[in-house]
């Protein structure tokens, strides 16, 4: 007799779920969410993600329970709610997805491999997305991408034989754990909602995708929305790859074709990013171009940290972003771009203290894409374009009519258009038509912004005029760099590893070896 476990991560759904299928050829089987206090105590965790995984988790439970497959949720440490669930029930096989996670996770997985060898229980784990564990380099990648995403879907055809009968307790709830309400408006939760999303999108909303994706106002319905069901897995990549696919092959119209292939090229970058991370895990925690080390580490202004947080910069559309971010958990990218550019640039802060405070505000916060895309948009990587955004530029391109400032950052409401972006510029009289003192009813901005911008394009650019940014560049594009664009290899495939850099090693293959 073999018994299989199922252990559900950032998984949350039954469709294209190779461990659930892979459980079928077992006598029998059950599954198991681990609700983990180093998750819950990591940085980068908000109650809002917790809310939204237990969320997916009711609707899991009950999708699982038709398929004859009982769910357990536990909260402990993984290592040890195993060791006491193979106690119980003598599971012979664990079967999971791979997770490129944030370092937490990475030692989690590290912990579980080894009680695995220990207890003779076999550990299999099966890929979810175009992320490659093991990677030597990136050649050939977009076609082993490609060739990933274009395989046929996992389907569950017949339904399980769920394992000795288990007491499922009722699924915890935030205040069972210990987790305060955290105010925000979430997306709906669960692979019902991920479906409907994905349909919706590539049947009417992907129309205006390429024109609308920029505003925060018509990215607010023009974007997929799938980000945070693809971050909890309610909906897998491949899935959203091949809709994508056939809705561009059968779309009525031009138009939604057009937006579609736009929306279709982005997805390969998903994995992209992700692969910065499983290649180089310190990445979480150090610049990918050590010469950019000491950069801001020593000049951190809390205050500028707190004002940026807080959505009180005296910049409009800076200030309307984040607090529309706090309360909502989804930003569009243009935004959460010019959020850490003004960060980094214009507060000149480190991407590490602002880069977590991110993370917990977003739903679909997914640690490859985030801290690549932190350090690329604060300029550390020493090979990507350094994108220094204007916040008043942003306001007029992206909110002419200044409806989604007005929306967010109610003190600027009566301010008339021709001074929206830039309220400072208000005399005293217009102030008090508008009923918006400076300084009082809305903030001065904490910086100048031309001084700002001047300060920062000094020190980076001649940052990267010095030998070692150079040489450097040079080995980050080797390692982690588009095949298609930037900088070209250097031919040195076995010598590119960067000064203090680790590649993540496969728990199963290093740590398990059968």
């Amino acid at each position: 007799m073999t018994r299989a476990l199922v252990w559900f991560k950032r998984d949350l759904r039954v469709h294209d779920h190779g461990p659930l299928v892979a459980a079928g050829s077992h006598t029998d089987a059950l599954g198991i969410f681990i609700i983990e206090p180093e998750w819950l105590g990591s940085p980068d965790c908000d109650t809002s993600h917790v809310d939204f995984a237990l969320g997916c988790l009711a609707e899991l439970r009950s999708a699982l329970a038709e398929r004859g497959l009982p769910l357990l949720v536990r909260v402990g440490s993984a290592p040890s709610v195993l060791a006491q669930l193979h106690h119980e029930v003598a599971f012979t096989h664990l079967l999971s997805h791979e997770e490129t996670g944030a370092a937490w996770s990475y030692a989690r997985d590290r912990q579980v491999a080894q009680w695995c060898k220990s207890a003779t229980v076999p550990w299999r784990q099966f890929t979810q997305n175009g992320v490659t564990r093991g990677l030597r380099n990136r050649a050939g990648w977009a076609g082993r991408w490609k060739a990933r995403m274009d395989a046929p879907l996992y389907h569950l055809s017949a339904k399980l034989n769920p394992a000795l009968p288990l007491d499922q307790a009722a699924l915890p709830n935030l205040a069972s754990l210990g987790l305060q309400a955290h105010g925000k408006t979430l997306q709906a939760a669960g692979e019902m909602a991920a479906r409907r999303t994905l349909r919706s999108f590539v049947q009417v909303r992907g129309y205006g995708y390429r024109k609308a994706l920029s505003s925060p106002l018509s990215a607010e319905s023009a974007c997929s929305r799938l980000s945070p069901h693809l971050a909890f897995g309610t909906v897998s990549l491949r899935t959203v790859h091949q809709t994508t696919e056939l809705a561009i092959a059968d779309a009525p119209e031009r138009a939604l074709a057009h937006g579609l292939r736009g929306f279709s090229g982005r997805l390969r970058w998903h994995c992209h990013f992700m692969q910065k991370l499983e290649n180089e895990p310190d990445i979480e925690f150090h610049n990918f171009s050590r010469v950019c080390d000491g950069l801001r580490e020593d000049d951190f202004n809390t205050q500028h940290f707190e004002a940026w947080c807080e959505g009180r910069t005296g910049y409009p559309m800076v200030d309307a972003c984040m607090r529309s971010l706090r309360a909502t958990g989804w930003l569009n990218f243009r935004m959460r771009a010019m959020l850490v550019s003004f960060a980094s640039y214009h507060l000149w802060l480190h991407w590490r203290p602002t880069g977590l405070f991110l993370a917990r505000q977003f739903l679909d916060y997914e640690p490859g894409i985030h801290w690549s895309q932190m350090q690329m948009q604060s300029g550390t990587t020493g090979i990507n374009t350094l994108r220094m955004y204007s916040p008043t530029k942003q306001a007029q391109d992206q909110d002419p009519q200044g409806l989604f400032i007005r929306r967010w950052v109610p003190e600027l409401a009566k301010v008339p258009l021709p001074y929206l972006a830039e309220p400072w510029k208000m005399d005293p009289s217009v102030q008090r038509i508008a009923q918006c003192r400076l300084g009082i009813d809305y903030a001065m901005p904490i910086v100048d912004d031309k001084a700002a911008m001047k300060a920062a394009k000094d020190k980076m650019y001649g940052l990267r005029k010095t030998p070692q940014a150079q040489i450097e560049a040079h080995v980050v594009q080797d390692r982690h760099g588009s095949r298609k664009s930037g900088l070209p290899p250097t031919g040195q495939r076995r010598q590119t590893k960067a000064p203090g850099a680790t590649t993540r090693p496969s728990p199963q293959r290093d740590l398990f070896a059968d």
